[in-house]
């Protein structure tokens, strides 16, 4: 029996694409030994493959960015589904606003969480030096209360890459973006 492996799926954002950074982050994960199996050429995202990723349901808008809601009030949760509510809209919008880059990544069991160790936190502020985000990362959960605060719109943080955050999460994600490539 040969050795298992696990796939991830990763997108190039268009703040992402629009920087040039498609070559780099592909550099990082074939560095890190993980393989390339499928990448597209740059594509405008389908409003029915964005609303299938970012769906707008309670579930989803109430631990939106990994969060772990358990031990929140009820008026807690309110408050952060109201506001993600926004933010996934907008989210939408910023999605199908220019070229993404998906693809599909390849290495041994632990490929998804490798791949968010080399992507780094969602909040590119955050982010660790030398993971993408943190090397290239200009945005910040700040900057997008702050554009809030003086706009009254929501925005999503430009963070310049979404990368899966569970092999059954992947497994979904390619079959929603790349349904020819489903095992």
């Amino acid at each position: 029996m040969g050795e298992q492996t696990e796939r991830s799926f990763v997108m190039i954002k268009p703040d992402g694409v629009k920087r040039g950074l498609t070559d780099e982050v592909v550099k990082r994960l074939t560095d890190a030994g993980l393989i390339v199996v499928f990448m597209a050429e740059p594509l405008i995202a389908d409003s029915a493959v964005v609303t299938k990723h970012y769906p707008i349901d309670e579930d989803y808008l109430l631990t939106f960015g990994h969060r772990d809601p358990s031990g929140w009030s009820e008026e807690e949760k309110r408050q952060v589904i109201t506001k993600n509510h926004a933010i996934v809209l907008a989210m939408h919008e910023f999605i199908m606003s220019g070229p993404v880059v998906p693809m599909i990544i390849e290495g041994p069991v632990g490929t998804v969480a490798k791949v968010r160790e080399i992507v780094g936190k969602t909040n590119p502020a955050d982010a660790a030096p030398g993971t993408i985000r943190g090397d290239f990362g200009e945005d910040s959960f700040a900057a997008t209360d702050a554009y809030l605060a003086e706009t009254g719109k929501s925005r999503p943080v430009y963070n310049i890459v979404h990368a899966s955050g569970s092999p059954e999460e992947a497994e979904a994600e390619i079959a929603n973006w790349l349904p020819e490539h489903v095992r």
